[in-house]
């Protein structure tokens, strides 16, 4: 990526060669945080215990571009991990009824929310889960009903908040670029900012069972009290990468974070951009490296999981471990790529050098949730996230869906053919 001056001279110099009028924008918030007693994502040790309180709120951010008669949802989620499969699919149908295209539904990665993965607490009829599709749906729904004329403008830096927590190595990939997005009214006003950065919200004590949208949700809080509009959070290619901050105090590193992004923020000027609005959309298949139905692998698993944790993760991977890729262009220089994974740094850090574009958000834990995937290089170096059970696809896998999330990207600028030309 360019550096950070070279970002704004970007944003100060492009001609006006689309009316803020093509481009329409529309952001809205509710809130998602679960009852107490529910159980709590992101610790092995916790197994079913149920929360016990709630630390902060946890809420769900939407924000609806529409250009050209298409429109893309973003919505950031203070949650651990994505809705799933089932889930995913409810909430595309809500959204293609008030004329959502495409859905880019990314979670924090909070270590402290709830499980997704049981869809009948406190009971099969007043499901939590049940109850978060519809609210998902209606912060989409409503974030289209705010649509009015807008314009974008972008800004990234590298900074040295984020480390590498799995290799050993002194030239351990990070991918450090923060990356922000600021979408304003014609006459200047914000109406939401977007934030991509990459490292994992384990800041809070995970002994303590209350729920917490960790440092992201203390950065979105500040920008928003600063600036009066929805901050979306979009985690990054986390999947081997902590907060670099002694201590690891989640209020003090989401200031800190925060404070560079309204520094970012302040000096992005209002330009025009050409909107393109793209989006290519591919599911698949890969092998699994454990057979669940295996007596001795269930031993295994019971140790770290829970039973009706366990039984989940059987139905979602009998058929293959099977991660969701999609893919947008705003702009011809403005990229977005989701995967439904704990990707590995070093698949980001790829995809942006050779995607070519001027800025590429990469978003990690976006509509659905595999599990861990790391790079071949991270996987034969071993470490934490490179191995079963949390990994769960075969070797290589992150690399064949970043191929061809690099493929969708060309051929969605018209410099790649989508199929063999006709003889």
């Amino acid at each position: 990526m360019k550096p950070f001056l070279l970002c704004l001279t970007l944003l100060t110099t492009v001609p006006t060669i689309q009316a803020a009028e093509s481009l329409q924008a529309g952001a809205a918030t509710a809130d998602i945080t679960p009852p107490v007693g529910y159980a709590m994502w992101g610790y092995a040790a916790r197994r079913d215990q149920p929360s016990v309180g709630v630390r902060d709120p946890l809420r769900a951010r939407a924000l609806v571009l529409a250009a050209d008669k298409k429109r893309i949802a973003f919505v950031s989620l203070d949650l651990g991990r994505a809705p799933t499969r089932s889930s995913m699919e409810t909430i595309r149908k809500r959204a293609k009824s008030v004329g959502i295209d495409t859905v880019f539904l990314v979670d924090s990665h909070t270590h402290h929310g709830p499980v997704l993965e049981l869809d009948n607490w406190p009971s099969k009829e007043k499901s939590y889960v049940r109850q978060l599709e519809r609210t998902i749906g209606d912060a989409m729904g409503n974030a289209a009903k705010a649509l009015q004329p807008a314009r974008i403008g972008i800004a990234s830096k590298q900074t040295k908040l984020n480390r590498n927590r799995q290799s050993k190595r002194d030239d351990a990939s990070v991918d450090r670029e923060l990356l922000v997005l600021r979408v304003e009214d014609r006459d200047g006003k914000a109406i939401a900012h977007a934030v991509n950065f990459a490292a994992h919200p384990t800041l809070r004590d995970g002994n303590d069972r209350k729920f917490s949208a960790d440092y992201p949700g203390v950065l979105a809080e500040l920008i928003e009290k600063e600036t009066k509009a929805p901050c979306l959070f979009f985690q990054g290619a986390a999947g081997d990468l902590s907060a670099n901050l002694p201590g690891g105090d989640a209020d003090k590193f989401g200031r800190e974070l925060g404070r560079e992004v309204l520094a970012l923020a302040k000096n992005i000027r209002r330009a025009e951009m050409k909107t393109t609005f793209e989006t290519r959309e591919e599911d698949f298949v890969f092998k699994p490296r454990l057979n669940l139905s295996n007596p001795l692998v269930r031993l295994t698993l019971n140790r770290a999981f829970f039973p009706d944790l366990i039984a989940f993760y059987e139905r979602e991977y009998r058929e293959g471990v099977r991660p969701h890729l999609t893919a947008a262009l705003l702009t011809e220089n403005i990229g977005f790529v989701g995967v439904s994974g704990e990707f590995f740094c070093g698949h980001s850090l790829s995809l942006k050098r050779r995607a070519r574009l001027e800025h590429l958000f990469f978003l990690g834990y976006c509509n659905d949730y595999q599990q861990y995937f790391p790079t071949i290089e991270a996987a034969s170096e071993g470490g934490y996230g490179t191995v079963p059970p949390v990994s769960s696809a075969e070797i290589g896998a992150g690399e064949r869906v970043v191929d061809r999330a690099l493929i969708h990207l060309y051929q969605m600028r018209g410099q790649l053919l989508e199929r063999p030309a006709a003889k």
